[in-house]
């Protein structure tokens, strides 16, 4: 997305590179503009070549990483004041109710010029300080017996949509 409008996936504290890999291949390949990832752990550097110098992303976001705006914050805190500061509207993702509001991602609008989503770790979700930060939280509608699906899974969807949106929005 360009102009006034812009779309950042945000990951708070994954915990698999792999899954970090195919998040940054999946937004590249959507056109999102910004991946911001909270590192709670500092496992991965500040520094945007280093990032793209890394062979595991390097591998599994099949090359992507080197065209892929990413920024690494070490807590939610800062990249919730950054958001804020920037003047963006933050939603989540979740299985559960967790947000004040809850909304079925057909239903969502994710069309606000400036929107950061949201996905928390692959065992525990998001903390209660990105939930805080949210207006609302999407939900996937599950049919089997699992009750979400992969980080990476869930960015593809989530972000296909979000992209979906704004391009008929600016039709």
């Amino acid at each position: 997305m360009t102009g006034h409008f812009e779309l950042i996936a945000v990951l708070e504290n994954p915990n698999y590179m792999i899954n970090i890999g195919n998040v940054i291949r999946n937004i590249n390949g959507l056109g999102v503009d910004k991946l911001f990832i909270i590192d709670g752990q500092h496992r991965l550097a500040d520094n945007p070549e280093e990032i793209r110098q890394r062979k595991s992303l390097l591998k599994h976001s099949n090359g992507a990483v080197k065209w892929t705006f990413v920024k690494v914050f070490d807590t939610t805190e800062s990249c919730i004041g950054f958001l804020s500061d920037s003047q963006f509207i933050s939603v989540g993702t979740s299985p559960h109710p967790v947000c004040r509001k809850q909304v079925g991602l057909p239903e969502s609008d994710l069309t606000y010029p400036k929107l950061a989503i949201w996905f928390g770790d692959e065992s525990r979700g998001l903390s209660e300080k990105a939930i805080q930060a949210c207006e609302y939280c999407l939900t996937i509608a599950m049919k089997g017996r699992v009750e979400s699906l992969n980080l990476s899974t869930t960015t593809g969807i989530v972000m296909y949509e979000a992209v979906n949106q704004r391009e008929m929005m600016l039709c």
